[in-house]
This record gives structure tokens, sequence and C-alpha cells, in this order.
């Protein structure tokens, strides 16, 4: 069997709206390797999109996730409900960092767990309407895609977006937008547009994911929060992408002294298993009555034995430390790079959530084709990428934190190779 004949088989049978960085089909993974059909051999520094923070096919993941199997598989927690969802919900109220009384909920998917947020706050409220920041991703449902800050792809097409959803610019510096620039349009926007004792929740990123890795500045974490206790609306951290030890804290939102109402979680919270969550306060997290949470698949007994193994990974295994290291390492080898590759703008992200952002040389104007002609250049030689920001001249680095030391270093070899083939090419 060959990747091309299944290409082929691809394009006839699934729609072209999922989009596929490579097409590249794989066999079978361990850890951050993954072979593909034709048994060639990939390090994967895309991790499924963060969802691979403790690798692929953990020995304690898959193992939680058998004893499970052999237990039973679904009964829909609604209707008939098991301890380890309790568990888990016990786990994560224990975890997160806001303060006082908390309670848990569980989905499939990120964007379902940003779905709830929203009618967690607008249950709790009584207000309807919902700030996000440009540049975001909260995912491709209606209410996801509303909030989501970038049009190409994921709004193309779809119609009308959902109503009472506003954007405020992101503050990049190395892109002329200051703290104090989204601050005056916050304010003008509730001047101009919107009550803000209408406003349900103002909704962000500690890192913007999809958006290019730009972590929320300190000073506009602050200045939010006291918004939202100004004007009694709750904060959303949406942790989809940097939770569960990939910023080097367990939490994105612990690498500020600012705490949230709701967080949001998905991705890495099951090692690969679908499986979301929303934790919250819990007087907020009981606003809606019974039944109007939840979903047949929600909370699945397989994904929630595979939690609880992840949970005890990161811990064991010291996995917000090997973040931080792994995180440091790669900065450093980037920034040994830029003396003689003048089109790196920026290196950046806390703990292993590191990005570089390439532009023309000797200015910060946006290359995506460059990016895209390095993330190429490493599949080529066996390193997946993957690439992001509203311009797409972003490449982020999503390893699995339990990476061994022989395979980073052999990816970041290659790394440099494509920067500096890609880049002398052009010249």
């Amino acid at each position: 069997m060959k990747n091309s004949e299944i290409a082929v088989r691809k394009n006839e049978a699934i729609s072209r709206g999922v989009g596929m960085t490579t097409q590249v089909y794989a066999a079978k993974a361990e850890n951050a390797e993954v072979w593909d059909v034709e048994g060639r051999r990939y390090i994967d520094f895309a991790g499924g999109i963060a969802v691979l923070n403790t690798g692929h096919r953990h020995p304690k993941v898959i193992e939680a996730v058998k004893k499970q199997l052999d237990c039973f598989t679904h009964t829909c927690h609604q209707v008939m409900p098991y301890e380890n969802y309790v568990a888990l919900a016990e786990r994560l109220n224990k975890l997160v960092p806001i303060a006082g009384p908390k309670k848990t909920i569980f989905a499939t998917t990120g964007a379902e767990a940003v779905e709830n947020a929203v009618k967690i706050a607008r249950c709790a409220t009584g207000r309807s309407a919902v700030i996000a920041f440009t540049g975001a991703f909260h995912g491709r449902t209606f209410m996801g895609m509303a909030l989501t800050g970038k049009v190409v792809p994921y709004k193309v097409g779809f119609g009308q977006m959902m109503g009472d959803v506003f954007h405020v610019p992101f503050p990049i510096e190395l892109h002329g937008i200051s703290v104090e620039e989204s601050l005056d349009v916050l304010d003008k926007l509730f001047k101009a547009d919107v009550d803000p004792k209408r406003v349900a929740a103002i909704i962000l990123e500690p890192v913007q994911g999809e958006g290019g890795f730009y972590e929320v500045p300190r000073a506009l974490m602050k200045a939010v929060r006291q918004i939202c206790d100004e004007h009694g609306i709750l904060l959303i951290a949406d942790e989809v992408q940097t939770g569960f030890a990939r910023t080097g804290k367990l939490f994105g939102m612990e690498n500020y002294d600012v705490q949230p109402d709701l967080m949001t979680m998905a991705k890495s919270l099951a090692g690969g298993f679908p499986l979301s969550a929303v934790t919250g306060r819990a007087e907020l997290m009981d606003a809606p009555g019974p039944g109007g949470l939840g979903g047949t698949y929600a909370g699945n007994p397989l994904a929630i034995a595979a939690s609880h193994a992840v949970l005890d990974v990161i811990e064991e295994e010291k996995l917000c430390d090997r973040a931080n290291q792994l995180g440091g390492r790669l900065k450093q080898r980037l920034e040994a790079l830029r003396a003689d590759i003048p089109q790196i703008s920026d290196i950046r992200g806390p703990g292993f959530m590191v990005a570089v952002e390439f532009g023309q040389a000797g200015s910060t104007k946006p290359d995506a084709d460059l990016t895209n002609a390095i993330r190429l250049k490493a599949l080529e030689k066996g390193l997946i990428l993957l690439t992001c920001g509203v311009y797409g001249n972003v490449i982020r680095f999503l390893s699995p934190i339990t990476i061994q030391d022989e395979v980073f270093n052999e990816a970041l070899d290659i790394v440099e190779a494509s920067i500096r083939e890609v880049v002398g090419e052009k010249k």
C-alpha cells in the first residue's frame, strides 16, 4: 500500500473541506515517532495538534484504556453513571487555578467545551454577548467559528455567524499592536456597540494557538480581569491547547497572577482519546438546570480512564519541568540561527509551546511562502511540522513532551538544516 494510492481514494471518498497538512498515512506510532504505510519513519513535531503531550501510546495510558475496555465502553453517563467520571472531575477541581469550590463537566471536543462554557456563562449571568480576540481559535462549530478571530479557512462560505459576538485586536508588539491599543478598542466597543452590562463573558487563550503562539501580555490579562470584575463579566480561559504541561505549568493560566471563572480543556487531557472538559466556580457551573448540559458520548469511559493515566504521567515524569527544559533547548538552537537567517522575525513561547516567526529579510512583513517551504523541506527529511498564524508565517513546535533526547536532537538538526537550505535556495 502506498501513500499516493490512499490519497486518490481519499479525494474520491472524503470532503475536501477536511484539510490535510500532509499526504503521509500513519500505520503505527510510538512516543514521538510515526511510521507511514510505506514503512518510512517520521519524527512527530505536531503531536496531533497538541493532543499528545504524553506521546503516542504511552504505556500507562494504553494499560488504563485496556483495563477499562475489559469492563465496559459506554453507558452514557447521563443514563448510567460511572465512578471514574466523578473521580476525574474531583481531580480537575483540585488542579485548576481557580479559587474556591469548583465543579466540572465533560464533553468530547474542544469546540464542545467552548460551546458549553458560553452556555454556562450566559445562563449564570442572564446576559448574551461574548467578547473574543482577533487571531483566536475556539472551534469549528457555529459559536466556535463566531468566536474564532480568523476568517480563512474557518468562516469562509458558512454564512452568517452567531450574533452578539465581538472581537478586540490581540496585542502583538511585533506587528505594532500594543496592550493600550487593544484596551482602547475594548473601551470604544463598550461605548459604541455593546453595553458591558450585556456581556456574559470575555474568552481568551493564555497563548494563542492557531493565532501564532502569541502569549497574552501580563498587563492585558490583569486589565481584562479588572474589567470583568468591574462589569460582572465572566473570564473564560480557553486552555484547550495550552493545558497539561505544554507551557511549563499544568495550565497556561498558572503563568499569571490572575484567575479565570471558567476554563475549557481538551486535546492532551486524554492522551489521544476524545475528551474535553469545562471546570469553573461551582455556583456558575450549577446555573444550568439538569439536562441542560451533557452529550451522548460526553465523558466516554475509555477517554476518562486515559485521562487519569495522563495526569499520573505528567506528575510522575515531571513533564512540566521537562517542557521547560526542552523549550529552552529549542529556543537556544533557534536563537543561534538568527545571525545567519535574517528572515527570523521572532522566537517565542512559554515552556515547550515554542514558535518561530518568519518575515521578509530585514522586515517583519510575514513570509508565508518561506514558512511553508521550510515545513515541506522538513517533511522531506522525516520531520512533521505545523504552521500557524493569521498570515501562515509561523512554525509551531508541538512534539510530545516525553520525546527521547536522541530523537529530540535529531529533530533539531532537521529543523536547522531545513531552515538553512530553504533560505539558501531563495537567495
